[in-house]
């Protein structure tokens, strides 16, 4: 099965993502499937991205060098203007334990690398609400 390509006005994602290697492939397949999509390297950034782009949807890595993914989606849902923003985390800390403390965080969803790369853009569009095509 194939995902096919977004409209042009399909939603905006961040990537919040410090490893550049990982930054650039998740932005290339979110773009390569029609996603308009920004990123950040850092917690901090993307808490400031969030306000002022306002995407759909970020993943968030949670093990970023300056605030943790956890402490800025805290920071995201405590706001107002930021909190109906669907924030999943993407990372490698794959425990179980890791997972519940990013839904705990106020996590929308939990994605452990390393993730397929069709499991990724179907997960993007299943926190969206996008039809499967």
């Amino acid at each position: 099965m194939t995902i096919e390509p977004l409209p042009s006005d399909a939603p905006l994602i961040l990537v919040a993502e410090d490893n550049e290697d990982n930054r650039i492939i998740a932005v290339t397949l979110l773009r390569h499937f029609g996603f308009q999509v920004i990123s950040a390297s850092t917690g901090t950034d993307a808490v400031q991205m969030a306000r002022t782009e306002r995407p759909a949807l970020i993943l968030m890595d949670v093990g970023m060098p300056d605030i943790s993914g956890w402490e800025a989606t805290r920071i995201l849902k405590a706001d107002a203007a930021t909190r109906d923003i669907v924030v999943i985390a993407y990372t490698a800390h794959a425990l179980p334990s890791d997972r519940e403390q990013s839904l705990a965080a106020g996590c929308d969803g939990y994605l452990a690398k390393p993730v397929d790369a069709l499991r990724l853009v179907r997960a993007v569009r299943e926190a969206l609400l996008m039809p499967e095509v």
